[in-house]
């Protein structure tokens, strides 16, 4: 029987990284084009359909409603995603411009108008019945305020990741699909990481698993929530109406809640989901995968109310999670006891489109502990949770998770005798601390 292992026992590495969608495929890329010797692992497909960065489309947008902070960031990611354009050959950013929409007194308006103003961003104000005569697609409101600036537009999430492995690779990265991580331990030197095919070592660690962050990093059980979002596709009565070229990408308030849209591309029909779809919480593996009537009569009828020339026939629907923050902030630090390990847990719904520079973020923070970007505000401190590396607290480790029998297990013996066969500096098993 062939070797299924995709590395040899112990094979060392400057970073690993945990999870290669959006973010941990930018990371992956980031480090390798510094030169360091970096393995991205992804328990699914590369790409997938099982987590956040699928569905053909994600929204990028400048004037930023939930904080000003994030402006900069945004803009650093449109310097990075044109950059791997470049590199790749072919477009992954589409501008159409972009509408944030709601009440004149709303926060998704104000907060955009805001961001605008503050940072000098090219916009206009529009009523809603301004907003329906420039763009047709349109029938909100007409009390609506919409902010349009014309810098908005999507990005393709599939291609972007696949752009970003690709180069990865390209700079010497080494990245493995379908490989489930059973468990990872903090060592003297650095950390292991136990899969269901090997076993690791690296200097430094990086999670970005998305909607299982929390099962790697169990403190942030209660801090990154998977929900379930549905997204459906509707072929238009007036397809001419929804267009990259005349139809902008919209964050819209409504009675109705808080929805999101994008023009006709890559697969038929008028894109658009609710925020927080019908507020299902729980574990991805119980989250229900399938859409359903219910999804459907929701996002349906929205479409029937806002955009009747959008409301045709239903062409698809697709599930997605998103993974909340409490105050819907990423989460963006290092681990609050183990300096060498960093995550990012974006995103509460927004986050794609930094994916370019949550990259060169992890990549800072993994080379030097730190990065030249404003990440305070997505800091664990905001939570109460202590940060015991600058106090030099030793934490008592979880009670351990059980690898079980098999492969892994088997792995892990393996690679205890081969280090119990050479030298290593200190004791070795005192420094081994499980943390699940």
């Amino acid at each position: 029987m062939p070797d299924i292992r995709l590395g040899r026992p112990g094979q060392h590495f400057d970073v690993i990284v945990l999870g290669v969608g959006g973010m941990g495929s930018a990371t992956v890329y980031q480090l390798a084009r510094r030169g360091k010797r970096v393995l991205g692992l992804e328990r699914f497909d590369i790409p997938n359909t099982m987590g956040s960065s699928h569905g053909e489309t994600r929204i990028i947008r400048l004037p930023y409603y939930e904080d000003p902070t994030y402006v900069m960031l945004v803009q650093r990611a449109y310097e990075l995603w044109r950059s791997l354009e470049s590199r790749a050959g072919e477009q992954l950013l589409h501008v159409t411009g972009s509408i944030d929409a709601g009440p004149a007194d709303s926060w998704v308006f104000t907060g955009a108008l805001r961001s605008a103003v503050e940072y000098d961003l090219p916009h206009e104000v529009l009523s809603g019945a301004e907003l329906g005569e420039r763009f047709p697609g349109y029938r909100l409101p007409r009390e609506t305020m919409a902010l349009y600036q014309p810098d908005g537009g999507f990005l393709r999430p599939e291609r972007c990741i696949v752009a970003h492995v690709e180069a990865a690779i390209a700079h010497g990265a080494q990245v493995h699909g379908r490989e489930r991580v059973h468990d990872w331990q903090p060592t003297a030197d650095g950390v292991r990481v136990i899969t269901d095919k090997d076993v690791y070592t690296a200097e430094r660690l990086v999670v970005t698993a998305g909607a299982w962050n929390r099962e790697v990093l169990p403190f942030l059980s209660s801090l990154a929530v998977p929900e379930r979002q549905v997204v459906a596709w509707l072929q238009p009565r007036r397809p001419e109406l929804f267009t990259p070229s005349r139809f902008p990408v919209f964050n819209a308030l409504v009675e109705e809640g808080r929805f999101y849209g994008f023009p006709v591309y890559g697969v038929p029909g008028f894109k658009f989901g609710k925020y927080h779809h019908l507020g299902e919480h729980g574990d991805p593996e119980t989250l229900d995968p399938a859409p359903g009537a219910g999804d459907e009569d929701v996002l349906g009828r929205f479409a029937a109310r806002y955009f009747p020339d959008g409301f045709g026939p239903t062409m698809a629907l697709q599930t997605c999670m998103f993974t909340n923050s409490p105050d819907h902030h990423f989460l963006i630090d290092l681990h609050p006891v183990y300096p060498q390990v960093s995550f990012a847990s974006p995103c509460s719904g927004h986050g794609y489109k930094f994916a370019s520079v949550v990259g060169e973020i992890m990549a800072d923070l993994a080379v030097r502990g730190t990065t030249r970007h404003n990440i305070s505000l997505f800091s664990l401190q905001r939570f109460g949770i202590p940060d015991r590396r600058a106090a030099g607290v030793a934490a008592a480790p979880p009670p351990r998770r059980a690898l079980g029998t098999g492969a892994a297990a088997e792995l892990l013996a393996g690679h205890r005798r081969q280090q119990a066969s050479s030298t290593v500096a200190g004791d070795d098993a005192a420094a081994i601390r499980p943390f699940w």
